[in-house]
This record gives structure tokens, C-alpha cells and sequence, in this order.
């Protein structure tokens, strides 16, 4: 297509498979340049408000990368195309950062009147999901397998979206019945949505990867800002806003 948290000694490793701090020197003017996960669009400025951020469907990004974009981090909503990147010798080892969960959402007002996931499977009813290339669509097809709907949802799926932020305004502004997001996708449309829980056992493994990009303009920085992402502080911080804390190495 076009498109863990590793063990300290590991993630240590490849921190140190950076240039040094007096080779990068020269480079480290301008803004650090952070591609990543739509999912992470309001906690990214929150944690660190000085990068030049992109944010898109993390097969997009990888894509861009792939092609020659100047990037210093990449920050992906599954471990799929950072682990690719890193097998094309074009990102240094990823790291695991932090976990999230699926909610089904309707619009506040409900029109369909969605109150269980069984509901999507109606006539009539119109679910916007991810595209499959993107984390969030992956992860809805593992939710729907795992429910044995997916045959029945998917005849009702009326779009499937580049990014989950896309899902999200669909369904905010009420051009869908119902979409598949991560659950601190909710918090910004409080307001627009009302959120359906999934039970844990469908839920599917949602992993966060960071990586630095070989040949960054700013490594310097890209070291700082991947290791703040590791430590406590930042880790609070994704907290606050939903996410779950990095996961183990696997």
C-alpha cells in the first residue's frame, strides 16, 4: 500500500543510535517537525506546544515519510507502519507510548436511536467507520469481528473515513447514525455526541508507537521530545486526557 513500550535497555539503545549532540548541533535550528495520529490532536500541543505538527491517518503520514517528507518524529495510533518504516531502514526503533480504547458514538440527539451496537445493524441505519488502511478502521473491524457483526454492520457502513477525526465529525454534525472512535475522541465533541461503551471483550488492542526519523533536521530535539513522552510527566498527561499508560514490551 502507499501507503514496545520496549524494554529500557532497548529503547535506551536507540536513543543512542542518534547523531551526538555536537554533530546534530548545526541542525537543530527551526521548528521540530511531528507527524502524527489524528487521535493525538489535542494532547500533542497540550504535552508540548513548540513542535510544527501535522496530523493525519497514520498510513497517510507513513506514506509522506516513505516519500521523502521532512520529518524528525513519528507518532503513529498503531505499531502497523512505524514497525514498517523501521524495516525500511527509514525510521530508528519504535517505541510503545501509550493505549487506547474503542466507543461507538451517536449524535446527541440520537435520531436513529442507537443505544446498543446491535441497534447498528437496522435497515436504515447509517455507520461511518475508518477506512481499513487507517488504525482506528483496523481496530473497528476487529471490534465487529469480535461481536460476529460484521457482516450485518458493514451493509449499513455509508462511509469509511481517511482519519477518526473524520468519523467524528461526521457523526457530531449528524450526517451519520453512528461511528467507531477512540474513546479521547469524545472529550472534544462532548457537547455533539453521546458515547456508547463496547464491552471489554471486544475490545482490540490499540498501541501507540513513536519513532525518530533517520536523517531528522532536528535530532536534538527529536530526543528530547520522544523522552518526554516516555516519562512521568507526559504520562500524566495522557492520563488526564484518556489515554491509557504505555504498554509493556510485548
Amino acid at each position: 500500500m502507499h501507503r514496545c513500550f520496549l524494554g529500557k535497555c532497548s529503547a535506551i539503545l536507540a536513543l543512542l543510535a542518534l547523531p551526538t549532540a555536537s554533530s546534530a548541533q548545526s541542525e537543530d535550528s527551526g521548528r521540530l517537525a511531528v507527524f502524527a495520529a489524528a487521535s493525538l490532536t489535542e494532547v500533542f500541543p497540550a504535552i508540548n506546544g513548540r513542535p510544527n505538527y501535522s496530523f493525519a491517518g497514520s498510513d497517510q503520514l507513513a506514506f509522506q515519510i516513505q516519500q521523502g517528507a521532512k520529518a524528525d518524529v513519528f507518532a503513529a495510533a498503531s505499531p502497523k507502519y512505524p514497525d514498517a518504516l523501521y524495516r525500511q531502514g527509514l525510521v530508528q526503533k519504535p517505541i510503545r507510548f501509550a493505549t487506547n480504547s474503542l466507543v461507538l458514538i451517536v449524535p446527541k440527539s440520537n435520531p436513529a436511536h442507537i443505544h446498543t451496537v446491535d441497534d447498528l445493524t437496522k435497515p436504515g441505519v447509517k455507520v461511518v467507520i475508518g477506512d481499513p488502511a487507517v488504525p482506528v478502521g483496523s481496530y473497528t473491524q476487529t471490534v465487529l469481528r469480535n461481536l460476529g457483526l460484521a457482516a450485518a454492520v458493514m451493509k449499513n457502513v455509508v462511509s469509511e473515513e481517511p482519519d477518526v477525526k473524520s468519523v467524528v465529525a461526521k457523526v457530531a454534525l449528524g450526517e451519520a447514525d453512528a461511528g467507531f472512535v477512540y474513546v479521547t475522541d469524545v472529550r472534544p465533541v462532548r457537547g455533539k455526541v453521546l458515547a456508547i461503551a463496547l464491552r471489554a471483550s471486544a475490545q482490540p488492542k490499540v498501541m501507540y508507537e513513536v519513532a525518530f526519523v533517520k536523517g531528522a533536521p532536528h535530532p536534538r530535539a527529536a530526543y528530547r521530545f520522544v523522552t518526554a513522552l516516555i516519562g512521568s510527566t507526559d504520562q500524566s498527561l495522557f492520563a488526564r486526557y484518556g489515554f491509557g499508560r504505555k504498554p509493556a514490551n510485548p
